[in-house]
């Protein structure tokens, strides 16, 4: 700790020393006497002035969910006598006092442990650093003051609040592994295809004996297989619109950990991809531990800027498998974004866009050239859609008053209408 003098000790200094000068120039040994209380508070209060020594802990509670509150707990712990120890927490964008004193200042006698408790409410996802913790100790006398801060502050994980979705969207094509989605091709599983002639080294528990029956010959009955799929949630950090401490981006990274846990309890294999002025991603995987690290990367995506191309094909192969479903969330601000959707598309991915819309983010002007401008960025916007519609991919816009559920059902009716008319 940092330790000086206060104004104080500056001022009752000064008052003696100018009383000093005064009783020998003016030859008055009363003005001594008048300066004389000052000159015994500045020897009593640096005679006792000693450095305190106390111990100073913070933690806090590492995870929750949005609009959960945690606990920071401050542990002090006294060595000495602290006459005034003053402390105050900085919190940071997203965390605010929900209950407690900060700051505070109080005593400690010596040998003296205490524990503070302040009650945080986490009101925005991310990883956020509780603190630093500022520390101020005083004298008795208030000459001398230390300051310091406590290193390490915790970091607190406040997990994105997630939508119950009760169905989401089918892929075209699945994997080879066991899962929840019903395969196209036949094989073993136990959904019905077809009947056949039957043929050697069928089972006897195949055989259709009501088909059998009314034709000449055995038949047997065609399943369809259950395997399980890759998806790839395709998040566009390149910008953002926000206002009211609400943004574009908090909706996209809520839709994806719905997404994320929705695929994964039907034995899905999911992956993501972060697009923007840092290219992150994670290769698909399955389980409980996949939503953990989907989620902690979550937490690291933020809107930076660059006027870097980022291209797509910098990203590893096994993070975008073949016949993988890519579902994007973006609000189509960024050029590249779209321009990298319409690469995965022409490469064959099977791709739906989540249009996170950013009109409700912002204000059209009463009239003038800003008007007019705000009209003509809207056009552009739908022109937008129309250019990926046009390349085959199903786009949904997604406004806040709409649920994400209602949105993937907008998504699927669009998937199903272009698959028939294709036919």
């Amino acid at each position: 700790m940092n330790r000086r003098a206060t104004p104080k000790l500056a001022g009752y200094a000064g008052l003696a020393g100018l009383g000093l000068v005064a009783a020998l120039v003016f030859g008055r040994p009363e003005i001594v006497a008048l300066v004389a209380p000052f000159l015994l508070a500045l020897g009593v209060g640096l005679a006792l002035a000693t450095a305190p020594r106390f111990s100073v802990e913070l933690t806090a509670d590492e995870r929750a969910i949005e609009g959960e509150e945690i606990v920071a707990r401050i542990s002090l712990s006294a060595a000495s006598v602290v006459d005034r120890l003053d402390l105050y927490l900085r919190l940071p964008e997203g965390l605010e006092l929900a209950g407690g004193d900060n700051p505070v200042a109080l005593r400690l006698r010596r040998g003296e442990t205490r524990e503070l408790e302040l009650r945080l409410l986490a009101r925005r996802w991310g990883a956020h650093k509780v603190g630093p913790l500022y520390v101020r100790t005083r004298d008795a006398l208030g000459l001398l003051v230390a300051e310091g801060v406590v290193p390490q502050p915790p970091t607190v994980r406040v997990y994105p609040r997630e939508d119950a979705l009760q169905r989401i969207l089918q892929p075209r094509e699945t994997q080879v592994f066991a899962g929840s989605e019903v395969a196209r091709r036949k094989g073993e599983g136990i959904e019905f295809a077809d009947v056949r002639p039957w043929a050697p080294g069928d089972p006897l528990k195949r055989v259709n004996w009501r088909a059998s029956a009314r034709r000449d010959g055995l038949w047997v009955n065609e399943s369809h297989p259950e395997r399980n799929t890759d998806v790839i949630v395709f998040i566009d950090s390149f910008a953002e619109a926000r206002r009211d401490g609400a943004g574009t981006l908090d909706f996209a990274v809520r839709a994806t950990a719905a997404l994320a846990d929705a695929y994964l309890a039907r034995r899905d294999r999911v992956g993501l991809i972060s697009f923007g002025g840092m290219l992150r991603w994670l290769q698909p995987g399955m389980g409980t531990v996949q939503i953990y690290r989907i989620v902690d990367a979550l937490l690291d995506t933020e809107v930076i800027l660059s006027y870097y191309w980022t291209d797509i094909e910098v990203i590893p192969r096994r993070t975008l498998p073949p016949n993988a479903l890519v579902i994007a969330l973006t609000p189509l601000l960024d050029r590249r974004s779209v321009g990298a959707l319409l690469d995965l598309r022409a490469r064959g991915f099977d791709l739906a866009v989540i249009d996170v819309s950013p009109v409700p983010f912002t204000r059209r002007p009463s009239s003038g050239v800003d008007a007019t401008a705000y009209d003509i960025w809207t056009l552009h916007r739908e022109a937008v859609r129309h250019r990926l519609e046009r390349a085959g991919v199903a786009v949904a816009e997604w406004r806040e008053e709409i649920p994400l559920q209602a949105v993937l059902e907008e998504v699927r009716a669009f998937r199903r209408y272009a698959r028939l008319a294709r036919a």
